[in-house]
């Protein structure tokens, strides 16, 4: 692998990264010169060249790095990886049984103990997301890892990573056998078109599995239902399959409209008993006021950052007047779920967004339950941030 690079970590940072913190902010280098090639194998040391950690060199948006062991013996090779990739299966064996539920993550980065790196599954077909150059740096052993842990139909990969100042959201076949897309898949016995070559995203958001779950179960009998920022409308599915009188899915991109009308096709659910609109959701706020539309559902999953012509929407400063937004368009006695995947605040500081949100429209409200990530999205309590979605379930009540 090549001569390892001794890191000098400032005296701040070193109690937090014998706590097991895993993340190598640029920080806490006290030497951040000596550090030329991404993939590098660095050392972790104090300013009294004590042994802290080894990890490599890698640079995202959230770091320089990623530990891999604090054990200063240990050798990062391909008995590494492979010890890694099999302990993240046999913490998932459940799922690779489980013939209702086909796509899951297989490897979630820093929870597995590798940050910068993701797979998910897809009924035997898999992707991986390499966040750096740094863990690409490491791909035939990740490959080779995979390979030999599980059995494997395909690998797709998406490099998400910089390259000569430009930001690489590339889709890439690597081995195996192409399948037809798109690709079905399973997930609580719901049906989802999958698209592995398509870009960055495949159709499905895999962390809201569990939510899902409970619309369809518990949420929807009987409801109408506003899915906001729907992208392909899996939440739309799931509650119609759950028994929704109706469902209205509304997202800025095209793209939403024959994504949606595909989710519902490969179910069996007729798209012409529901609404798929594209449209601006801030303007379709203004739109459901304007011709009095209340719903007794509204599910509300906006990405932590977007943009349109005319608005800019930052999940950390702009969450509380979406949910008055949403407020203001829910029947009585209705339900607004809430979520968010940013990583910056806590889900103390989400209840704080709900609480303001409804104190400034003069309402009152019961939280009802709240979920965070599925088991197979593993995270460590020491790294706080990987636990990122927040979703809670709230009823409105009558004032």
């Amino acid at each position: 692998m090549g001569k390892e690079i001794d890191i000098k970590v400032k005296a701040k940072f070193v109690s937090k990264i014998s706590k097991g913190f895993p993340l190598i902010v640029k920080e806490s280098i006290a030497n951040l010169n000596d550090l030329q090639e991404e993939g590098s194998l660095v050392r972790l040391v104090d300013e009294n060249n004590r042994f802290l950690a080894k990890g490599y060199y890698g640079i995202q948006n959230k770091g320089y790095g990623w530990i891999l062991t604090r054990r200063e013996n240990e050798k990062i090779d391909q008995s590494f990886f492979n010890g890694k990739i099999q302990a993240a299966y046999e913490f998932r064996k459940s799922f690779f049984e489980d013939g209702e539920t086909t796509a899951f993550r297989l490897f979630n980065g820093e929870g597995d103990g590798i940050g910068g790196l993701i797979i998910d599954h897809y009924d035997g077909h898999y992707v991986i997301s390499w966040y750096s150059k740094g863990i690409y740096f490491f791909k035939d052993y990740i490959l080779k890892a995979l390979q030999e842990t599980v059995e494997v139909k395909s690998i797709y990969q998406k490099k998400r990573f910089d390259t000569k100042g430009q930001y690489v959201e590339e889709d890439d076949f690597v081995m195996g056998e192409q399948p037809e897309f798109p690709l079905l898949v399973k997930e609580n016995g719901v049906h989802f078109a999958v698209y592995l070559n398509d870009g960055a995203m495949v159709g499905v958001f895999l962390d809201q599995r569990d939510v899902r779950r409970k619309i369809r179960d518990e949420y929807a009998k009987g409801k109408t239902v506003l899915n906001m920022f729907s992208y392909t409308g899996a939440f739309s599915v799931f509650a119609a399959l759950g028994g929704a009188v109706k469902t209205t899915s509304v997202d800025l991109a095209n793209r939403s409209l024959p994504k949606t009308i595909e989710q519902f096709s490969v179910n069996g659910i007729d798209p012409e008993a529901h609404n798929i609109v594209v449209m601006d959701v801030f303007k379709y706020f203004k739109y459901a006021v304007k011709k009095a539309l209340k719903f007794e559902m509204v599910i509300l999953d906006p990405p932590s950052f977007a943009k349109s012509k005319k608005f800019t929407f930052s999940a950390g400063k702009d969450y509380t007047n979406l949910l008055k937004d949403t407020i203001s368009i829910t029947e009585d006695n209705g339900v607004i779920i809430a979520s968010t995947n940013c990583s910056t605040f806590d889900m103390k500081k989400f209840k704080n967004f709900i609480d303001v949100a409804f104190k400034e429209m003069n309402g009152k409200y019961e939280i009802m339950e709240q979920f965070s990530l599925p088991a197979d999205f593993k995270t460590i309590p020491e790294y706080k941030e990987g636990n990122y979605l927040k979703v809670v379930f709230i009823k409105k009540i009558k004032g």
